[in-house]
């Protein structure tokens, strides 16, 4: 199985308009499948990602003008002036957890395969989903599970995970996914546990903090003409993406209720479209199911 299956590859080729030579970010790396389209149009290509087995795989996989940059995406505009890349001509985000990190057991991202609880993202930070599960309050797990998870039922779980913990330190995801799915009533069309294990993956990575300062860093750095395209997985960061695109394409931000504009902003994008994957990359790549694709453009 390949690393990762890229989402939406060809609408993000189509979004960005690839011109040879010139250089673009890949936000966040993966196995590289953005990358490695956009280098096959003859791009050049900055990559960032917090998750050394993605850079090393790529490392191995991936041939062209491309510079690697470990670390976090709302740090793009650090770590590009760090190689000396003051400008972009587009740049791509596909804010999902790649097909590696979830089929891989050992890095404690699915409830389906029974791994230590960690979840991290970048291997070299302390915080852990186990540390979270058996360290956070009761009521903290609970405003985790229902804030980053959307859980109606976070009060319950909450209360299941503390029960569990009691006896014993909770340490593997199954073992997790069997006290989520003994707490909640039979869910049709999705595992009881998914939601649960997103939300703590989120805390874990911090994922959603940086969304909105890494767009508006990244766009800053995109010349004129060039655009930005980010794809979410979820309602949380489609709603993060949508209200940072929304400011940067519109001229007053001002309340409402003021009379007249008094903050002076002006509009430095226009939105291009919103994208869904198509029937057929749905029937192939079931996880792209839950994708949306936005664009925006540099006036």
């Amino acid at each position: 199985m390949s690393y990762h299956v890229p989402v939406m590859r060809d609408e993000v080729l189509e979004a960005l308009r690839i011109t040879p030579g010139k250089t673009y970010l890949d936000a966040t790396l993966g196995g590289g499948g953005h990358s490695g389209a956009i280098l096959e149009l003859g791009g050049r290509v900055a990559a960032i990602d917090r998750d050394d087995d993605a850079i090393n795989y790529c490392k191995a996989h991936l041939s062209g003008d491309i510079t690697y940059l470990k670390g976090q995406y709302e740090d793009a505009t650090a770590l590009l002036l760090s190689v000396g890349i003051s400008d972009i001509a587009g740049a791509v985000m596909d804010l999902g957890v790649s097909s590696h990190q979830l089929d891989d057991a050992e890095r404690g991202f699915s409830y389906m395969k029974d791994g230590a609880l960690d979840m991290r993202m970048d291997r070299s930070q302390g915080l852990t989903a186990y540390d979270v599960v058996n360290g956070y309050s009761e009521a903290d797990i609970a405003n985790i599970l229902y804030r980053y998870g959307e859980e109606s039922y976070s009060r319950r779980i909450a209360s299941a995970i503390v029960r569990a913990r009691q006896k014993a330190p909770v340490k593997s995801t199954v073992e997790l996914a069997n006290i989520i799915s003994s707490s909640v009533p039979y869910r049709k069309g999705g595992h009881p546990a998914k939601k649960s294990f997103q939300a703590i993956r989120i805390e874990v990575n911090g994922e959603l903090k940086g969304v909105e300062s890494a767009i508006n860093g990244i766009f800053g750095m995109i010349e004129r003409g060039g655009r930005l395209a980010v794809i979410t997985f979820h309602s949380l960061e489609d709603r993060i993406v949508k209200t940072a695109f929304a400011e940067l394409s519109t001229d007053c931000i001002c309340p409402k209720s003021f009379p007249v504009c008094v903050c002076g902003h002006k509009a430095s994008g226009k939105t291009i479209g919103r994208y869904r994957p198509t029937e057929e990359e749905q029937t192939i790549n079931p996880r792209a199911k839950s994708s949306t694709l936005r664009v925006i453009e540099k006036l």
